[in-house]
């Protein structure tokens, strides 16, 4: 049977070290299945072919010299290439068929291998390439919109940031990046840099300002001259220097002592610095990005910031709300984590609506950061691919609404709210079903006790797409 016309499927690879083998097979498929099918003869031969043109398929045989199927799977699944794979050997056993499913092979035949079972079970893998490389082109436009600078957002006040940052960067003007621990101030700060590449050609340095005595930091910002003080056994040039043509970032502003505040005032002023035990100027190029999560303004009302050096730092203002402030990015957020912090053998790891609920709830003192460290741990410690609300930190976790609460309204008649508790369950239900089923509405219907006419009346009811459960949505529940 031939794949439909409209696929966007192309092209198969067999991947045979016998040539008889590969030669039968690959007309075979071609034959059967009306699509272009090339062949090479090892995992090296194939990894070159993936890294040249794409391809839905790949079926290829375990024990190969050069490249074996084992190996050709773990470098297909490091370099993140879109193929589904599926494995035929004449050595099958049971510890073959796992290791190459953990490994991320889609299904496994052992030799002779039944061609019609294989033609179906391609068919079939054909099918769901063209749903995953649709979500993955649909994914991709999404974050293209809500995608800026390596920064991930859907909120209208990021959004605003981000057309403020693309303003900026065609400007020398200072900055100030405003916002609570973990909001993401530096990497706003890069996104300012990188984005004034075309005008400016020097490195990003940057400077926790925060982590420095007073003694550090002067010598840390302007450098010093060999003999300057004792331990300075030759010169050393400062950050200033090093961001030369560039940009200086200095992190936690509003810690630097009342002292230094004068030096940076002076800098800024005449644009030349003196290193520590120096008395030749050394001009200088250098965009100045500041940030704090304290209120300058607080401070120089209270006289431990100069007023001076907050107008000449404030320029350019950026604030940036805290997470708890854009609920709306969670979701995104947690599926870029999840991808970036996922092991080789969780290919399909998601978050469970339980966990999410608890995510979503939380009220995030640490901001995207702590969210960070969050997935990062629930990656470390899962087991089956699905994230509970056990996997998360206890503080995150205790944000969960526990399942023998309901809340109740007496104002209300109660037949209302049985039936909208009904409901809840029923879709809450048939949801989680859909998942564990990938979408099969008559497993569904199988493990529900249902018809499969009122599975499929019930999902209409509540808006629940079968396409949504085919494939690993890690950024939805």
């Amino acid at each position: 049977m031939a794949i439909p016309a409209n696929t966007t499927v192309q092209r198969l690879l067999v991947v045979e070290d016998l040539e008889d083998a590969r030669d039968m097979l690959q007309k075979l498929l071609a034959l059967s299945l009306k699509i272009e099918v090339d062949a090479a003869e090892n995992g090296a031969i194939a990894l070159k072919m993936l890294a040249e043109r794409p391809y839905s398929v790949v079926i290829t045989d375990l024990r190969m010299p050069k490249l074996d199927g084992m190996q050709l799977i773990a470098e297909i699944q490091s370099r993140k290439i879109p193929v589904t794979v599926i494995v035929t050997t004449a050595h099958g056993s049971i510890q073959d068929a796992v290791s190459a499913m953990q490994q991320g092979a889609y299904d496994f035949l052992t030799k002779p291998v039944d061609t019609q079972h294989l033609i179906l079970m391609i068919q079939r893998a054909l099918r769901e390439r063209i749903l995953q490389d649709e979500v993955a082109a649909l994914r991709a436009e999404i974050g293209e919109r809500h995608a800026f600078r390596n920064m991930l957002s859907k909120s209208p006040r990021m959004l605003a940031v981000f057309d403020l940052i693309s303003q900026v960067a065609e400007t020398n003007s200072t900055v100030l990046i405003v916002g609570e621990t973990g909001t993401g101030k530096e990497m706003v700060a890069r996104a300012v840099h990188d984005a004034s590449g075309s005008r400016r050609n020097g490195a990003m340095v940057s400077v926790n300002c925060a982590a420095l005595s007073e003694t550090l930091l002067e010598s840390e910002l302007f450098g010093h001259e060999k003999g300057s003080f004792t331990g300075a056994a030759a010169q050393r040039k400062g950050r200033f220097e090093q961001a030369n043509g560039g940009t200086l970032f200095l992190d936690e502003i509003g810690d630097v002592p009342m002292s230094m505040q004068v030096k940076l005032l002076r800098v800024l002023q005449e644009r030349r610095i003196e290193r520590v035990g120096g008395t030749e100027p050394v001009e200088i190029d250098v965009r100045l990005i500041t940030a704090t999560h304290r209120s300058l303004e607080k401070l120089v009302a209270e006289g431990k910031f100069r007023e001076d050096l907050f107008y000449r730092l404030n320029v350019i203002k950026i604030e940036l709300p805290p997470l708890r402030e854009r609920p709306e990015d969670i979701r995104q957020l947690v599926g870029h984590f999840l991808q970036k912090y996922r092991r080789p053998n969780h290919t399909n790891i998601e978050i469970g609506p339980e966990a999410m609920e608890a995510l979503l709830g939380a009220p995030w003192p640490g901001n995207v950061r702590q969210l960070e460290n969050a997935i990062e741990r629930a990656c470390v410690i899962v087991r089956n691919g699905v994230v509970g609300v056990e996997h998360l930190p206890s503080d995150i976790a205790g944000t969960a609404t526990r399942s023998s609460e309901v809340k109740v309204d007496i104002s209300r008649p109660l037949a209302d709210q049985i039936a909208e508790m009904v409901a809840k369950i029923e879709e809450k239900y048939l949801r989680d079903a859909m998942r564990k089923t990938r979408g099969h509405v008559g497993n569904c219907a199988e493990i529900s006790g249902l018809s499969r006419r009122s599975i499929s009346e019930k999902l209409q009811q509540y808006q629940i797409e079968k396409a949504d459960y085919k494939v690993d949505f890690s950024s939805d529940e």
